[in-house]
């Protein structure tokens, strides 16, 4: 099964924000989500530092990515914190396991 497709979740610093996202190409979002947080500050990660990946999960179609996407938006913080707390215990950042 490959997996181009992710949907993701980022934090900042402090673990106090969390940013929802789907992506084809986690690396090159992330770098993304870092440049903003550096100089734009115009988008909603970049405007929080949301620039810690501590959550991802792969898809094979787009469609479904999106859709898994859409629905974690929805949900509140503490199921947003839970999904996050059974793939990463301590919420550590991820960024460097993404290769």
């Amino acid at each position: 099964m490959l997996h181009n497709q992710f949907v993701y979740i980022t934090t900042n610093q402090y673990r106090t924000t969390v940013y929802v996202g789907v992506t084809n190409n986690i690396q090159r979002r992330l770098e993304q989500h870092y440049f903003d947080s550096r100089n734009v500050k115009k988008s909603f990660a970049g405007k929080y530092n949301c620039v810690y990946l501590v959550y991802y999960e792969g898809f094979e179609s787009p469609k479904d990515a999106i859709r898994r996407e859409k629905e974690i938006k929805k949900w509140r913080r503490e199921k947003k914190n839970n999904l996050i707390s059974k793939f990463n215990p301590k919420w550590e950042s991820l960024n460097n396991q993404i290769v």
